[in-house]
């Protein structure tokens, strides 16, 4: 096959609201985060692909329970990888910060982030342009979600404003892969921060519109999130205010600090 057969980035979906991506050439497949093997099974089987890789953002089960059987049915050589200092079934390679991984087929090249927050080992994958792409690619597990974020299970505001940083850093361009359906509740919540977005709004108005045709509201982008993720803007005017009159704080002075008090209204929202 062509080097540069064009990737495909297909979502599988798993429980309730997980996606599992597969990321193909329509030979050769590699898996993120596959939390049940059962789907992904049926679907590299229905599309004729042979898995060669299983890339791992953070160790919660929803993530990670598949992975060995998917090693029993496609074969116990292919590499798992996975961040250090956590326990992930079947890992092989220890991916961290700014290590590179060169995947042979598909074929792809992937730069890693440590972004802690949801959890303390969280990594995510990020491929900048490449030939055989239209965009560049991240996969980021439950650090980033569709105008949210990820719990703060482990982690704290200020490691997991430092992670989004380094994703508001990428090409506005990036197509953003999170691991969750939550794009409506979540945009219920940023619409309660931030009423008068417009960018928000026609958001809300063009992803109710895909869930209701039971369409995928992913991949966002980099460039999307930082209009209207309000954990993507703890920087903003309206963001910052409306985040003091929640909490009663006359002075927020970091946007970690705003962060803190959003995440936590989220929390109870």
């Amino acid at each position: 096959m062509d080097k540069n057969t064009l990737l495909q980035v297909w979502p599988i979906p798993a429980f309730d609201d997980n996606y599992i991506w597969c990321i193909h050439d329509g030979k050769s497949a590699l898996v993120v985060d596959p939390g049940d093997s059962g789907p992904v099974e049926d679907y590299l089987l229905q599309q004729n692909l042979a898995l060669k890789a299983i890339l791992v953002t953070h160790h919660h089960a929803d993530h990670t329970g598949g992975i060995l059987n998917l090693l029993r049915s496609f074969g116990a050589d292919i590499p798992v990888y996975g961040p250090a200092n956590t326990d992930i079934p079947g890992r092989t390679i220890i991916a961290k910060e700014d290590d590179e991984i060169e995947i042979d087929a598909p074929r792809i090249s992937f730069t890693v982030f440590e972004v802690p927050g949801h959890t303390l080992t969280h990594i995510a994958y990020f491929a900048k342009l490449q030939a055989n792409m239209l965009e560049p690619i991240l996969l980021c597990g439950d650090t980033l979600f569709a105008s949210g974020c990820g719990r703060l299970f482990e982690g704290t505001p200020t490691q997991m404003t430092t992670s989004l940083a380094k994703f508001a850093a990428l090409p506005k361009n990036t197509l953003v892969y999170c691991t969750h359906e939550y794009t409506l509740s979540n945009i219920r919540f940023a619409l309660a921060v931030e009423p008068n977005n417009a960018n928000l709004i026609s958001w809300s108005e063009k992803a109710q519109a895909l869930r209701a045709q039971n369409l995928p509201t992913l991949p966002t982008t980099i460039g999307q999130e930082l209009q209207v993720n309000p954990f993507m803007r703890c920087d903003q005017t309206d963001v910052i205010a409306m985040a003091k009159e929640v909490s009663g704080e006359q002075k927020l002075p970091t946007p970690a600090h705003v962060l803190a008090v959003v995440r936590a209204w989220k929390d109870r929202f």
